[in-house]
């Protein structure tokens, strides 16, 4: 049977690997309850290698379980780890210019500063989410300051680096804008502030405009600083699942704002990169394409399957066919669910590989997993989330919302 074919089923699906697997995983492994934060240089087995931290998965993993809080229900347990990560991240994330640091040492100790500016976009996120939850006043202010630091950093390109990747010498870099447009415009709909959400706006229409190519269609990760095309090979590189995620982002701004087309160009978009990113060989998502010569190595990993590319497409499928109701969404869907089900997931030891080979096999030790060699709560838990809530709101329109 389809896994689209009973919504009530799949919806239940959702719950339960949620509920049952990924976030009961992380609570029993990677809590450091000791200094704040969650342990992330962790193997699948729950080992912990070490204890050290990289802040944007710190600040990603502060949105995951205040989003719980927000989406599924309220529980303690799930508050006091939001709250340990907030307070580590309060006490030690940021220098003394407001920047975000980028790893430091399990109590707190800078082991590389300010060199990724995708930090403080997932800062944002992740405060944001926090005070819906909690209501508190200090992590509005730290997302204000952020927002206001990051805006002026943007500002200037070639101001901030965007590590683990660089962004090539006369070039932007589609991610920037793509969280950026994200995380501004959520903060000014927390806050109800025009100005804000106009920030975040702005970068929505860059990445429309400028990265999303629609007579070539695909979306370029890298660009001149005025959209043209860079012809060189990094001007030529497609990231499938960044297209996706950024596109779902998108559709969420494009709805509040009630402009539907450019929900119709997103959905469009994510079309585009479903079919050129699914391996016709071993099945799956690849990592990266070469706009001009699909499937070529245009990126380092370009043809392995990661776990965020897939977790991202799902979610995206079903929003687009929330919208549209067209065939291919949930054909799509269909065929990557069981792809993803069945190679992701780690049935002895429970939650997911986070890099599979292109044949779908798992490669051996915490190292295969680079460019950062870590485990991280948010791509899977968030998906999932995201997918219930669409879930809920298609079962909605259709008045099936029995449990």
């Amino acid at each position: 049977m389809r896994p689209s074919s009973d919504l009530l089923a799949l919806r239940e699906f959702y719950r339960e690997q949620l509920l049952g697997d990924i976030v009961p995983w992380w609570m029993k492994h990677a809590i450091d309850r000791d200094s704040g934060g969650i342990c992330q240089f962790i193997e699948d087995d729950g080992t912990v290698v070490s204890r050290d931290k990289y802040m944007w998965t710190q600040l990603r993993s502060l949105y995951t379980w205040s989003a719980l809080c927000n989406r599924i229900e309220q529980r303690d347990e799930w508050l006091d780890v939001a709250r340990g990560i907030f307070d580590f991240a309060v006490a030690h994330g940021r220098d003394s210019s407001g920047d975000w640091n980028y790893w430091l040492t399990a109590d707190g100790d800078v082991v590389e500063g300010p060199n990724s500016i995708y930090s403080d976009g997932f800062a944002i996120m992740g405060m944001t989410e926090y005070a819906r939850a909690t209501g508190e006043q200090r992590a509005i202010d730290v997302a204000v300051e952020t927002y206001q630091r990051a805006r002026e950093r943007l500002a200037e390109p070639g101001s901030y680096l965007t590590a683990p990747y660089v962004v090539p010498a006369g070039a932007k870099a589609h991610g920037v804008s793509m969280i950026f447009s994200s995380v501004f415009y959520e903060l000014g709909r927390f806050l109800d502030d025009a100005e804000i959400m106009d920030a975040g706006y702005d970068h929505a229409l860059g990445v429309m405009d400028h990265f999303r190519k629609p007579e070539r269609l695909c979306l370029l990760e890298y660009t001149g600083l005025d959209g043209s095309e860079l012809d060189r090979p990094e001007g030529r590189v497609v990231v499938p699942g960044h297209a996706i995620e950024s596109m779902w982002f998108q559709i969420h701004i494009f709805e509040h704002r009630g402009e539907t087309e450019r929900i119709r160009q997103a959905v469009d978009c994510i079309r585009w990169h479903v079919g050129t990113a699914w391996d016709p060989e071993y099945g799956g998502l690849a990592l990266a394409l070469d706009s001009q010569w699909r499937g070529a190595p245009a990126w380092e990993h370009y043809d392995k399957k990661f776990w965020w590319v897939h977790t991202e497409t799902l979610y995206a499928l079903l929003l687009a066919w929330h919208h549209t109701r067209e065939a291919w969404c949930l054909e799509w869907y269909d065929r990557i669910h069981e792809w993803t089900f069945s190679h992701f997931p780690n049935a002895e030891e429970g939650e997911w590989a986070m890099r599979l080979t292109r044949e779908g096999e798992r490669p051996d030790g915490l190292l295969s997993l680079l460019p950062l060699p870590i485990k991280d709560p948010f791509h899977t838990p968030r998906a999932m989330m995201m997918c219930l809530d669409v879930l809920d709101r298609i079962l909605s329109d259709s008045g099936s919302t029995e449990e």
